[in-house]
This record gives structure tokens, sequence and C-alpha cells, in this order.
């Protein structure tokens, strides 16, 4: 496709959407993936490297990498244009997961999964952000369902996958999978991806980028650390509050300030801004609640292996790509949005109390039912509220924007499994003290902590004991995930609905329904990134 391709209303035929949808789907499809793939494979990596006491890191550092980036992606992507930073951030990522793959020791692998964290960020919101520039926002429901149900996939293929690889060839082959995923993304993009795009002189943010990196990197450090390594009143917890509070601050003053911010203050004038990125925030605490943990319910309460809990996972992942595709081809029909935040919410809650009532005499069908309800709330939310927010802030903002809901979400995501992690450890605690027969004499903490198979392996009252502290556990963390998610509801009743644009923005040479469209001038240079 060339800059030919273009229709003259700025319109790419649906089949040239398709084929743009279908890199950015693999692109979005490797950072998802990233996120649950690991976790069956720490035990195994953990046994082969050693390092137990920085095990957490290795999904830390790719966490606080990915979401910190996640900002300066979409402030470049508005200065320099999408394309060449989505393709960077592939590379990005392809060349952290082929360096986590050869690592050699723990220290090794948590660096190398911070670089796949840097490329993993501007993967997820640029693809969003793409979407918005070729895909009208009255027609982008459908498109966009398409996208959410990428999420639902990576959920259960990124278990189903991990175990099959530790399993049957090495923990390796966790990162190196994401090869031929990247080059197929690369090659698609490479040829399909054409946006026209007017280069204009502009000044980085970078000093607001640091103090945004480095608050963001404070607050999630308390969240964790606080209650597992360190005590909450702790000196480090107290210093990393308080840093990550001044850092903000300052933050706040440069952006006050900065030419070009990197997160524009104006935008949180925009009442749909703000109240989607609190909603996302509240979304992406509830949602990464559940799918962190009715996996470990799987596994542990359940007794299943890692490959067939990702097979049991899928009643969560249809009910995503229901309220997904769903909710999307229902916007694009009715023109209207506001109506599925406030319903996904409202499912999320009756979803996270249905998951609180799981325990071992739980039937399949049962749990099946509830994952579904679950993934159905997500699905109703997680795309429509990008879809609100591109429509209705200005072209010059779009890719801003986008990676701000991101970055709200995944910080909630963030926020949300620290909170939930400590809460679950101080229960589970709690729980063994209470249950453990004290025939049995001491257990081993760190047998109990290492995994579903050396579980089983316990003796019988043991093992009930442990697989019952586990579900009363859980039923605590869903039951503290359910003000969360409510908080979520109460805050979409105040979504503003605006009429949906009718009118695509193809680079900054967009026909603007809503502006004044820009009079070129003579001689005006206008490159397609390519």
């Amino acid at each position: 496709m060339t800059d030919a391709a273009v229709q003259p209303d700025n319109r790419l035929s649906h089949r040239q959407i398709l084929l743009v949808l279908a890199g950015l789907m693999v692109g979005m499809l490797l950072a998802a993936i990233d996120q649950t793939i690991v976790a069956t494979a720490l035990p195994t990596i953990v046994g082969d490297l050693g390092g137990l006491d920085h095990l957490s890191w290795v999904v830390t550092a790719y966490l606080l990498a990915s979401t910190t980036s996640t900002p300066l992606y979409g402030k470049l992507s508005d200065l320099y244009g999408r394309k060449p930073l989505f393709q960077a951030a592939i590379v990005i990522f392809l060349a952290g997961s082929v360096l986590a793959g050869l690592a050699q020791s723990m220290g090794q692998l948590i660096a190398f999964r911070a670089v796949q964290g840097l490329g993993a960020g501007g993967l997820m919101a640029l693809a969003m952000a793409i979407i918005g520039d070729i895909v009208a926002p009255r027609e982008r429901g459908r498109y966009q369902g398409y996208m959410g149900a990428v999420f639902a996939l990576a959920s259960v293929t990124g278990p189903l996958m991990g175990g099959f690889f530790v399993e049957r060839l090495s923990w390796r082959w966790v990162f190196y999978v994401n090869v031929p995923l990247g080059l197929v993304a690369l090659v698609v993009t490479g040829s399909v991806l054409r946006l026209p795009f007017r280069r204009h002189p502009h000044a980085i943010d970078y000093l607001g980028s640091a103090l945004l990196v480095a608050s963001v990197s404070c607050l999630l450090l308390v969240c964790v650390w606080g209650g597992t390594e360190y005590e909450w009143t702790s000196a480090p917890i107290l210093a990393l509050a308080v840093g990550g509070i001044v850092l903000l601050g300052l933050f706040v003053v440069q952006e006050r300030r900065a030419p070009e911010a990197v997160l524009p203050l104006r935008l949180f004038r925009n009442s749909v801004f703000t109240i989607s990125s609190l909603g996302a925030f509240a979304v992406g605490a509830s949602m990464f609640g559940a799918i962190i943990f009715v996996p470990l319910y799987l596994q542990v309460v359940n007794g299943a292996t890692p490959t067939t809990s990702g097979l049991q996972l899928l009643p969560l992942m249809i009910g995503v790509i229901v309220g997904s595709v769903g909710s999307g081809r229902l916007i694009t029909r009715l023109g209207r949005y506001k109506v599925f935040p406030v319903t996904g919410t409202a499912v999320m809650v009756v979803g996270l109390y249905l998951l609180s009532r799981l325990d071992a005499g739980t039937g399949r069908a049962t749990q099946a039912l509830f994952m579904a309800v679950i993934g159905l709330g997500v699905g109703l939310v997680m795309q429509v509220l990008v879809l609100a927010v591109q429509n209705a802030v200005e072209f010059r903002d779009l890719g801003t924007a986008t990676s701000a809901n991101s970055f709200f979400r995944s910080m909630g995501g963030a926020f949300g499994v620290a909170a939930y992690g400590s809460i679950f450890a101080s229960r589970l605690d709690h729980h063994l003290a209470n249950l453990l027969p004290a025939a049995a004499g001491p257990v081993d903490a760190t047998v109990i902590r290492s995994g579903p198979e050396r579980l089983a392996a316990l003796p019988g009252p043991v093992h009930d004991a442990v697989v019952e502290a586990f579900a009363r556990s859980l039923h605590t963390v869903f039951l503290w995930a359910i003000p969360v998610a409510a908080a979520g509801f109460v805050v979409m009743l105040f979504l503003r609905e605006l009429p949906l644009r009718t009118s695509v923005h193809v680079g900054l040479e967009a026909v603007a329904d809503e502006v004044t469209p820009p009079t070129r001038q003579r001689g005006s240079s206008v490159s397609s990134v390519s």
C-alpha cells in the first residue's frame, strides 16, 4: 500500500484496515502474552539460575519498564509519527526477548526483562493510537473489540504456552517464541502501514519524562515491597513513598512550564479524559487481580497442571471476547458508548463476588460460569474507554491521550497486583497458622510458596490444610477487589457521552469535523512515515 492508496477523504478501505490490524494485533499479542507466559516458568527458572530472593524482580522489572515508558511513547509518536515508534518498540522487545533467553544469571534475566518492558510499553499504547489514526470513532468500536480479544487470548495462551515450553522444551523458549511473532509484526507493518505525516521542529520534555519515570518507579516499589520485602512502616518504604510524592509534585511543576509536555495537564480539563483515566485505573486493578489469582486457584486448590489451568481459563477468555467484540459492534451500530463501561463495571462487581465464593468443592461448570462473568465485564469496559478518550481529544493529542489511558490502566494493574499480593501473603500466613495440624510440626515456608507440584507431595492432612488456607486467602483477595470495581462503576456514571465523530484522522493531514482544517502552505513538506 502506498500513500496514493489512501482514499481522498483520508479513509482506508476495509481490507487495508484489516491488513494493518493484523500487524498491530501481533505486536500487541507480544506484549500482552509476556505478562502471563513467564509465570508458569518462574519455578523452573529459579531452579536453573538460582536467586530465589530476587524472583519477584523478573516480573517487577518488566512491569516498571513497560508502565513508565508508555506515556513517553505516546508523546513521541505525536511528535514524530506512529509507525517508526511502533517498529522501534518491536525491535527493542525482540532484543530483550533474545537476551532474556540467553541469560546466565538472575541478574542478567532481570536486566533483560526490563529491556523487554521498554518495548512492551510502546506496543500496547501505539497499536491503539494507530487504530485511532486510520478509523473514524463512529466505526472504531468493531475494530477495537478485536484488540480487546488479543488480551483475552494472551491471558489463556500465555500460561498454556509457558507450561508447554517448560514441560517439553526449555524455559528459554518462553522468550525465544517472541522472535517469529515479532518478525511477522515487523514485516506486516512495514509493508502495509503508510501514514502521511507533517514534520515540525519539537523540543522533547526529557526532564518531565525522567521525573515521571522516577516518581512512578518509587510508588510502584512501595506497593511491590510493602508488607513483603519490608514492613509498611519501615524506613525504605517511607522513603520511597515520600520520594515518589515529591517527584510527582516536581513532575506537575515541570509539565506546567514545558513547551511540549510528555503528559499535558490541559488534558485533565477534558472531563472525558479524566473520568476515563480514573475508570481505567480501577478496571486495571480489578482485572489484573482476577487474571493473576484465578490461575493460582486452579493450580493450587484444584490441583491443575500449568497447561490444564490454561485450558480451564477458556471461559474467561470467551467472556472477554464476547464483551469486547459485541460492545464494539453495538457501538458502531448505535453510535453510543457510555452504557457499556457502566454495565461492564457493574458486571465486574458481580463477577468478583462470584469468584470470592470459589472453594475446593466448587464444580467445574460453576467455575466456568464465574470466570465468564468477570471476563464479560472486563470486555465491556476496557476498549470502550480508549474509544471515548480518542473521540474526545484533538488529534494533536491522540497518541498522548491513548498512551495515558493505557498508562493508568497499567498503573491500576501494578498497584492492584502488588496490594492484592500483600493481602494474600498476610492472610495465607494467618490461615496456615490456624489450619495446619499441630501434629504435623513446622512446614517449610519455601515448600508452600514454591509451586503446585511440591504442594501436591505434602502429606494428606497437611496438603488439605494448605489448600484450604489458599482458598480462604483467595476469598479475601477477591473481596478486596470488589470495592475497587465498585468505585470504577461510580466513576463511570459521570462519564460524559459525546457524539462519535465520523471523520478519519490520518497523520496531521487529517480532516477534522470539529475544527477548521489548517490551510496548507506552499512548499510545506509532508513525508510518508515508512
